[in-house]
């Protein structure tokens, strides 16, 4: 890819990324007295659009879409944002899954903004269209309806598709031949498994649940790791002091809440040296991730305010943002 076509793509992210949200336009979402001043702060901003009026889910949904827009405008090539497609794409496919399963349709549990929308992921379950789908994602359609058929167990469906979804990001950030991206996709597999490793600890899982559930990534090992879960929480917490995510045990041993924030703060605080580039993907990747944060972010508070949680309740679960 020539680095013409990546500097004229990373000087139009850098025009936007004027527009982003910082930590003090946070605090001042947080010091609105309802959800409703929240939503019209952001609508002054400029986010939403016509068809979304005020309802709050439309306005984020309509932001989340306008971000890949301007990442499908302006990017070189569009498969080294895969990473970031999977959760959407693999939610979409288990929605289907459970939909056909249970001989029913329901539009708002699917992702349209994604590379299979999901009345077409729909249409490719239930008429069993499994070679339509990318890489292994077939051979995961078919295992899961078959197990679901069989087994009716929506909880073992849910877990080999999460799974399969983490091995695709994993395979896609090593397919793409760009750092950023492979250390991106590595940070997210690395996250989700200490994530299932601290929730499996507190509910009993066994190891082979654990197993089952996690991918393999660079960054953590995943034995130690179950190993570590499987010996209570604090085992957790000191076996990734020895690792890049020291961070997570500090917050771990805070609370839960704590843990998760730290997790999607991570992320942001791996994408930040990319502010510096102008010849890579790595400002695209930024701005994207950036965005999906500071749309999760907004969420947070309009769902805080909504249910009365005070301004230091939904601080403790606010992400930091990139700007």
């Amino acid at each position: 890819m020539s680095d013409t076509k990546y500097t004229y793509a990373v000087a139009r992210i850098r025009a936007l990324e004027v527009s982003l949200f910082s930590d003090a336009f946070i605090e001042q979402l947080l010091a609105c007295r309802n959800a409703d001043q929240v939503l019209q702060s952001v609508i002054e901003k400029g986010w939403g659009g016509m068809d979304a009026g005020n309802d709050a889910e439309a306005v984020l949904k309509c932001e989340e879409e306008k971000a890949w827009a301007v990442i499908r405008d302006v990017a070189p090539d569009m498969r080294v944002f895969d990473v970031l497609s999977y959760p959407k794409l693999y939610h979409n496919l288990k929605a289907a899954v459970k939909e056909v399963y249970a001989g029913m349709k329901n539009p708002a549990m699917f992702y349209d903004d994604c590379p299979i929308p999901g009345e077409e992921m729909y249409r490719i379950v239930e008429n069993r269209d499994f070679s339509r789908l990318p890489g292994n994602m077939g051979r995961t359609a078919q295992e899961a309806l078959d197990l679901l058929l069989h087994t009716g167990d929506g909880q073992l469906c849910d877990i080999m598709i999460d799974r399969a979804a983490l091995d695709a990001i994993e395979e896609a950030g090593r397919r793409s031949g760009e750092k950023i991206i492979a250390d991106y996709a590595d940070t997210t597999v690395a996250i989700a498994d200490i994530k299932i490793a601290v929730r499996s600890q507190k509910t009993g899982k066994d190891a082979d649940f654990m197993r089952n559930a996690m991918a393999e990534c660079e960054s953590i090992s995943r034995d130690q790791l179950i190993r570590a879960a499987l010996s209570g929480a604090e085992e957790i917490a000191r076996y990734l002091e020895g690792t890049s995510y020291a961070g997570g045990a500090e917050s771990l041993r805070e609370s839960p809440s704590a843990f998760e924030r730290w997790c999607d703060n991570r992320m942001i605080e791996t994408l930040k040296s990319q502010k510096y580039e102008t010849f890579s993907v790595g400002p695209l990747l930024a701005y994207l991730v950036a965005r999906e944060t500071e749309i999760r972010t907004v969420r947070i508070i309009l769902t805080g305010k909504q249910n009365g949680f005070s301004d230091d309740a939904i601080r403790e679960r606010i992400r930091e943002m990139y700007v």
